[in-house]
């Protein structure tokens, strides 16, 4: 790890309800603990926040699975596989997840909440407002908890990217023992992501969390398309 990556969690947010403007919150709360926001910084928000901001909630009784079923597939552009309740699908943005990302957690009862429209969209919409009204120019990443093919447990990703890269391609460049790598191509959105995550905890309610001290040379125009795998290249599809 970079001996000078920091991982700031930002306490102290209100409550986020539909129409509220997320750029406000996060400066203020972060401004309010002692740590506000500097150019270079990476805020990374969870979905959670960004779907009630924009107001992606829906009513759903957790015990009517007709109706959940339903709901997935509409947010759905193809269904994968199903194992009983479990339903893997695509989502209409080209994500590979459990039950399209809808989710039931930290939400009010009887409501689920849904994957922003355009996650790149919600980003920059973000770090556009933290521009104008603090003058700092901050990536943001908008995080969500999946699973992963192969590997048991869960852990955050990249849904939204503005002003980080997706994907850095270290095709052509040298290891440390002056090979050429062929391959490697890291997925940094998804790792600061997961970094944060750690931070900010499944269950302790911090929303966002401020990654400090990234090589500048990651920040730069993206999209989270870097980071979905092509149908041709997907050997499992």
């Amino acid at each position: 790890m970079n001996a000078g990556l920091r991982i700031i969690p930002i306490l102290g947010m209100a409550e986020v309800r539909p129409g509220d403007h997320l750029a406000d919150l996060v400066a203020g709360a972060a401004a309010g603990q002692g740590t506000p926001l500097l150019d270079r910084d990476c805020v990374v928000v969870t979905q959670k926040i960004v779907s009630k901001a924009e107001g992606r909630l829906v009513a759903l009784d957790p015990d009517d699975l007709d109706a959940r079923r339903v709901l997935i597939e509409q947010e759905s552009r193809r269904i994968l596989r199903r194992r009983g309740d479990l339903i893997i699908s695509e989502t209409t943005h080209g994500f590979v997840c459990a039950n399209a990302g809808i989710d039931l957690s930290n939400v009010d009862d009887g409501m689920a909440a849904l994957l922003p429209l355009d996650g790149d969209r919600s980003a920059r919409d973000i770090r556009n407002a933290l521009r104008a009204h603090l003058g700092v120019d901050v990536a943001i990443v908008v995080s969500d908890t999946f699973g992963r093919a192969w590997r048991r447990g869960l852990t955050d990703v990249a849904i939204g990217v503005a002003g980080l890269a997706g994907v850095v391609d270290l095709r052509g460049s040298t290891d440390s023992r002056s090979r050429e790598l062929h391959a490697t191509e890291v997925a940094v959105a998804d790792e600061v992501a997961a970094a944060a995550e750690l931070a900010m905890g499944k269950a302790a309610g911090i929303p966002a969390a401020i990654v400090r001290g990234l090589d500048p040379a990651w920040f730069r125009e993206a999209s989270i398309t870097e980071l979905i795998r092509p149908p041709a290249e997907d050997l499992f599809r």
